[in-house]
């Protein structure tokens, strides 16, 4: 049997040490960056909800004023058939 160069398994050794002790730091790295992303997510998802209820608000402001203008505009629709015809 043959003999393999002990240069060759030093290197080996360090390359398998050197990924062992790489192992962890990699995966915290996959950790943080997938929950910043999600975090950033978040953020972007309660900013556009925000947005969107301003908008929903503002919508329901203008509704409300045109019925209030609308209910004056039959009131005095009302009036002025009345003095219509009692003229």
């Amino acid at each position: 049997m043959a003999t393999v160069n002990e240069q060759i398994t030093d290197s080996v050794t360090q390359v398998n040490t050197k990924t062992l002790g790489d192992a962890p730091a990699m995966a915290m790295g996959s950790l943080f960056t997938a929950t910043s992303q999600a975090l950033s997510n978040a953020g972007l998802n309660s900013t556009t909800s925000q947005q969107h209820a301003g908008i929903t608000m503002q919508a329901a402001t203008v509704q409300g004023v045109n019925s209030l203008g609308a209910i004056g505009s039959a009131v005095l629709g009302r009036a002025a058939e009345a003095v219509v015809e009692k003229g």
